[in-house]
């Protein structure tokens, strides 16, 4: 089959590589689209290895349509035994040759075919194109897992996400605003600032003109009870400090530095809770409960239309260095996804 895969110069070029084979409890899905993240930047520049067993070729998130399955499946069988037992339940695929399905990966969809855990698959919700499907998984399982898994987040409160136009931050305001949250939102330009406003954001900070923690604090009431971080040390303290009295900051990503300075007294005088998430490397059964309490919170905004991912630019695959470097450059404003020729 052929993959992306980096040639000479360290560009990415197209190869014939093994097609891989489906597992049990897995199946193989013909790649359409994939999405873009900055962990395929990060794998790139060696900073983000895949996890143990995991191909190296990139790409966290695909759609596609269902090829083969692995040993002791069956065809006309839930893909989620467990969790579905069929179709009209939220987020149930039943195997078909030809399905299609979008799905989270460790690994391996700048590719033609990827092997996919069966209990992750996900339907292409109606209405949709194979472009949006790929550029859903990673994004909303972020934003899912952050907001309502670890920081417990919850209508009426306040949430803080910086990164606000980035493909995580559109989905984190749409899911919070969904749920009755109010949401803060910070972002390069104006561009930026007003997409996120459009999604539902009450405010959002330009990052290059003004600082988010002057901002909050001017606000009546200040303060916000969650802030979803992808920066890191650059904004560490004022993330501290506009949080309000038993407040959550989760931390997802490290753009600006991983190292910082804290006096544990500013946690215990507010009652902080600092949480640091990763996705990728989490064992499939955690994936799998990620996406059976997402499907049963938003399946139905999803079958109604909702919760569509923002799309920045859509590549033909051969150009994924075009859409890397866009990326790279941040330059673009909700995802950026590639589409096999």
């Amino acid at each position: 089959m052929a993959a992306l895969v980096p040639g000479a110069g360290g560009v990415l070029a197209i190869a014939d590589v093994a097609r891989p084979v489906p597992g049990p409890g897995e199946v193989l899905v013909r790649v359409r689209c994939a999405g873009v993240n900055r962990a395929d930047l990060a794998q790139r520049a060696g900073m983000y290895p895949p996890p143990p067993g995991v191909t190296d070729i990139l790409g966290l998130e695909v759609s596609g349509e269902i090829a083969e399955i692995g040993p002791g499946m069956s065809w006309g069988e839930p893909a989620d035994v467990e969790g579905a037992t069929g179709a009209g339940v939220a987020g149930a695929v039943v195997l078909r040759p030809g399905e299609r399905v979008c799905a989270l990966l460790p690994g391996g969809g700048y590719a033609e075919y990827a092997v996919v855990p069966a209990a992750l698959l996900m339907p292409v919700p109606a209405g949709w194109s194979l472009v949006e499907a790929a550029a859903w998984p990673e994004a909303a399982f972020t934003a899912f897992l952050n907001l309502f898994m670890e920081a417990r987040l919850r209508p009426g409160e306040r949430l803080l996400v910086h990164g606000g136009a980035s493909g995580v931050g559109t989905m984190a305001i749409a899911m919070a605003v969904a749920t009755g949250a109010s949401v803060f939102a910070t972002a390069g330009g104006p561009e930026k600032t007003g997409l996120c406003l459009r999604l539902g954001a009450e405010v959002a900070v330009d990052r290059h003109k003004e600082a988010f923690a002057a901002v909050v604090d001017a606000c009546v009431p200040p303060g916000v009870d969650v802030v979803l971080d992808m920066v890191g040390r650059g904004y560490f303290a004022d993330n501290l400090k506009v949080l309000r009295p038993g407040g959550r900051l989760v931390v997802i990503s490290t753009l600006s530095g991983a190292e910082v300075e804290l006096d544990l007294r500013r946690l215990m005088a507010k009652r902080l809770h600092v949480i640091g998430s990763t996705l990728r490397g989490r064992p499939v059964a955690e994936k799998v409960a990620v996406r059976r309490a997402l499907w049963n919170r938003f399946g139905r905004q999803l079958a109604a239309g909702g919760l569509k991912p923002v799309l920045d630019q859509v590549h033909p695959w051969r150009d994924a260095d075009v859409a890397h470097e866009r990326m790279r450059a941040n330059r673009n404003a909700g995802k950026l996804v590639l589409e096999l020729d």
